[in-house]
């Protein structure tokens, strides 16, 4: 990995595909942290917007920076999302969330949902 980890949201996956400007810092020189849920996020959303060939090959691409979900993280996700349930926080991004805090490495994303909370790099 790179020098710097970044916990990548389905999101940020997302706007990196699609050569969002401001996400270019966060291709070079950045380890990358998911999980097979964001992929399986990632790998849905591109299959509905341009087909299966773009899809697997977006897969094949992330799928080695995939990382297990812990019994404990799945724990937490769910305590983290039950406080602050007035928010739309999906389980995905509530468990990423928790996985970032667990390695001390940021969460990125452009999700406004956590734009103010600790430990993101929040980017448009």
């Amino acid at each position: 990995m790179g020098e710097m980890n970044f916990f990548f949201d389905t999101y940020a996956l997302f706007e990196i595909i699609h050569k969002n400007e401001n996400f270019l810092p966060y291709t070079k020189e950045i380890g990358i942290v998911i999980t097979k849920l964001n992929l399986m996020e990632l790998h849905y959303n591109l299959l509905k917007l341009y087909g299966k060939e773009i899809a697997d090959k977006a897969y094949e691409r992330f799928n080695e920076f995939c990382i297990d979900i812990s019994d404990e993280i799945i724990k937490q996700a769910n305590e983290f999302k039950l406080l602050n349930r007035k928010r739309k926080l999906s389980y995905v991004d509530c468990m990423g969330y928790m996985i970032a805090k667990s390695m001390n490495i940021k969460f990125l994303t452009g999700d406004k949902e956590f734009e103010n909370f600790p430990n993101v790099e929040f980017v448009k």
